[in-house]
């Protein structure tokens, strides 16, 4: 019999998207031979816009110097996916996590991470929904609210989802949102309206995760304070 499922959460406040690239690599290689258990960073980066590994260079509709000075960077990754926005206000979690040994595929995991989106919505009123054919991500209507791009190596996640509590959503305007024109980008403060005061962005970002580790069956979870922590994974 299975003992509980178990799983550490990082709370890292806002972390560079480089030296969070650098940790997740550092967590994914210590994963794959068992020196740690399933990891999770919950996070905010300064503005960063990321491409995918298709390279979609055209679905950025600035050019890096105008990126640079508006005072956001441009990284390419190796993650599924396409064009997004990163930014103050919104909600990440990297999940750094084995899917053998939780038994379940590539599909299902990006299931479980929009079903965790759209959980998280929920306990706001407000009914997401999955991406329909040739769309991803999580869905208001037709307006997105959330962002999923994933690499998986050697059965172990990194990356992840990003979810928009209250971003500037005029950072979106620079690019095609996850390769998808003619689509409208929005927030969880958006869609309860301005007279709704949320909660916390602390509050946010645990619910985020209680949302995860309850649709993805862990039981045993441990919260560390990484605020300090560098990319290396030392405090």
């Amino acid at each position: 019999m299975r003992g509980p499922r178990s799983i550490e959460i990082w709370k890292m406040g806002a972390v560079n998207y480089l030296e969070a690239l650098k940790l997740q690599e550092k967590l994914a290689s210590d994963r794959k031979t068992h020196k740690i258990k399933d990891t999770s960073l919950s996070l905010q980066h300064p503005p960063t816009f990321t491409l995918g590994k298709r390279r979609t260079v055209h679905n950025v509709l600035v050019s890096e110097a105008e990126l640079k000075a508006m005072g956001a960077e441009l990284h390419y990754t190796e993650r599924g996916g396409d064009a997004t926005f990163h930014g103050p206000h919104q909600a990440i979690l990297y999940p750094i996590i084995s899917l053998r040994d939780i038994g379940i595929g590539a599909r299902k995991y990006v299931e479980n991470l929009e079903s965790t989106m759209i959980e998280l919505a929920s306990l706001y009123g407000v009914k997401a929904r999955a991406g329909e054919t040739g769309e991803t991500g999580v869905w208001v209507g037709r307006r997105k609210i959330g962002a999923i791009g994933v690499r998986i190596s050697s059965g172990v996640t990194s990356h992840g989802l990003a979810f928009n509590i209250d971003p500037d959503l005029n950072y979106f305007k620079h690019i095609v949102p996850c390769g998808i024109p003619d689509k409208e980008v929005t927030s969880l403060q958006k869609e309860v309206g301005l007279g709704q005061k949320l909660p916390s962005e602390q509050v946010i970002h645990e619910q985020l995760v209680s949302c995860f580790t309850k649709i993805f069956g862990y039981t045993d979870i441990t919260w560390r304070d990484k605020t300090s922590v560098s990319s290396d994974g030392h405090e």
